[in-house]
């Protein structure tokens, strides 16, 4: 899971305006294969979003502002779930802070049930 945390801190800290569309579905699709079999409460919260944002992602014209929506949405909930983590709380925490700061706050909006159904990849079994 370290490649995960840096390939998206790295997308993180070069700014994600300059990292490609399809590069940020790719990272969100590995996030969602890595969460798929964990059962820590507000996991299942996460992936529903993680799903949304990877569909804003591989559109032709993402809408920015659900982006950054999601993106803060996305930084508190893992915030919250680093607690309860077995290891790697630190990144977690690290990783929430910065997603936080990427998006801003707005309004919960709908599952995306259609997403969250078909993931572009299959999810791996750990």
């Amino acid at each position: 899971m370290a490649v995960k945390f840096a390939g998206t801190m790295n997308a993180i800290n070069r700014g994600l305006d300059a990292t490609k569309p399809e590069k940020g579905a790719d990272i969100v699709e590995d996030w969602e294969a890595a969460l798929a079999d964990i059962d820590t409460p507000g996991a299942k919260g996460i992936l529903r979003d993680l799903a949304s944002l990877r569909k804003q992602l591989e559109k032709g014209e993402p809408d920015a502002d659900r982006v950054h929506a999601l993106l803060h949405r996305l930084g508190t909930s893992t915030t919250k779930i680093a607690d309860r983590a077995e290891k790697s709380q630190d990144k977690l925490k690290a990783l929430g802070e910065a997603l936080t700061e990427a998006g801003e706050d707005a309004p919960d909006e709908e599952e995306d049930v259609a997403a969250a159904a078909s993931p572009k990849r299959a999810r791996k079994k750990a």
